[in-house]
């Protein structure tokens, strides 16, 4: 019972200081919302607050885990947290009726969970067999739901309605999700949110640097979640772009 009480206490936090935030970042924004972003001065509340947990606690943790640990022996770490979370691309390529990448994939798995110690070593890229990354909002964009408010999720980060709603059925095919569901093991949670964390090191100066980081994190990622959604189709994000003007032009193709 001590998890979910922690995880009800923390949500508690969250949404009280989500609440000052958003009041304090209303003056902030612009007269005209964006067409995507709706209730920019709400998001910005949480990305206040995120950023604020982040700069305190994830970030933090993620440069000493990367100071101490071996390149080899964390690139296997994160490997490992990719296969366990395979199944969920594999469930969402066949409800996206894309057959043969899912029969791709689940040779994947297969190959670096047996070969591949548990995913420590991806035989997979290394034998040259393709990796996809698929996940519910894609499948609900493929379905039809093109186009989805941007939401700023509390520990989450960037996301959508669509995208959001996304991340309940993920909790039954996310191999991580399903071992806390499962197990008394609770150790695959802190190991990956610090190895995500540790993989956007790099990412943190273009942000700290930005005019506007909110603006930077948001354009960026609905450019890139369009590029995505529509299986390369779209052009990728110009990071150079958001980090001299601090805005993107609309795509409405979202």
């Amino acid at each position: 019972m001590k998890v979910p009480y922690l995880l009800y206490r923390m949500l508690l936090i969250a949404t009280v200081a989500i609440m000052l935030s958003a009041c304090a970042s209303q003056g902030e924004t612009r007269s005209e919302p964006h067409p995507d972003d709706p209730w920019e001065g709400f998001n910005r509340g949480v990305w206040s607050f995120n950023r604020g947990l982040d700069k305190a606690i994830m970030r933090p943790a993620a440069q000493a885990y990367h100071y101490v640990t071996p390149n080899f022996l964390e690139q296997g770490i994160s490997n490992v947290v990719d296969n366990f979370r395979y199944p969920t691309t594999i469930v969402n390529l066949l409800l996206q009726g894309k057959f043969k990448e899912f029969g791709i994939s689940i040779g994947r798995l297969l190959l670096n969970t047996t070969f591949g110690l548990g995913g420590l070593v991806d035989v997979a890229t290394i034998e040259g067999v393709p990796k996809y990354e698929e996940d519910f909002g894609q499948t609900f964009a493929s379905w039809g739901w093109k186009e989805s408010p941007y939401l700023m999720l509390p520990f989450f980060g960037p996301s959508t309605i669509r995208d959001g709603i996304g991340l309940v059925p993920e909790l039954y095919s996310d191999g991580i999700s399903t071992t806390l569901r499962e197990s008394d093991a609770f150790w695959p949670l802190p190991v990956s949110l610090v190895s995500d964390r540790t993989n956007l090191l790099k990412r943190d100066e273009d942000i700290d640097n930005a005019a506007d980081d909110y603006l930077l994190v948001r354009d960026a990622w609905l450019q890139n979640r369009r590029y995505k959604i529509s299986d390369g189709n779209n052009e990728l994000p110009d990071y150079e772009f958001f980090l001299e003007e601090g805005d993107a032009p609309v795509d409405d193709s979202n």
